[in-house]
């Protein structure tokens, strides 16, 4: 049972998000629910909870704040990571995107195509980031890794 069974997002202070934003958050959620996998690293001597776990995204004080319970509602903790090596990449996920969109408007499938294919490999970027800053604390796989940055870009905007 690794996985993440509820999640939620504190977007308290931050700015009303924009109709595209909330599609984007709430697809990513239920993606999120639907497969992922989250499992806990051991640390100092103690065994990792087993989940399914309840996660509670917010952003404090220019971090990625991961408050973490268990299934049942019981606090386990929270995971604290630097929003700095994600700025560029959710920066260039945002103009990508804002190309994308418009592109579906107004240019021929080929040209949408590979635009398409440069907002993938951006947003595998910041799956790999966030995999990267996890390292040690929670293993994530990269679908789940995918899922989470997308609403690591849905609290970014609003910060």
């Amino acid at each position: 049972m690794s996985r993440i069974s509820k999640i939620s997002i504190d977007d308290s202070g931050l700015p009303t998000p924009t109709a595209e934003i909330e599609q984007e958050r709430k697809v990513a959620i239920f993606d999120l629910l639907e497969d992922n996998s989250f499992k806990l690293i051991a640390r100092d001597g103690q065994a990792a909870p087993d989940g399914p776990f309840a996660l509670n995204l917010a952003i404090r004080e220019r971090r990625l704040v991961i408050d973490l319970s268990d299934d049942a509602g019981t606090r386990l903790g929270e995971m604290q990571l630097s929003l700095g090596p994600f700025r560029q990449v959710v920066k260039d996920y945002y103009q990508i995107c804002g190309s994308y969109f418009e592109a579906v408007k107004r240019l021929p499938p080929s040209q949408i195509e590979a635009i398409d294919m440069a907002r993938r490999g951006i947003h595998n970027e910041g799956a790999r980031i966030l995999q990267e800053r996890l390292e040690g604390k929670a293993e994530v796989d990269i679908d789940t890794a995918r899922r989470l940055f997308t609403l690591v870009c849905v609290l970014h905007f609003g910060g």
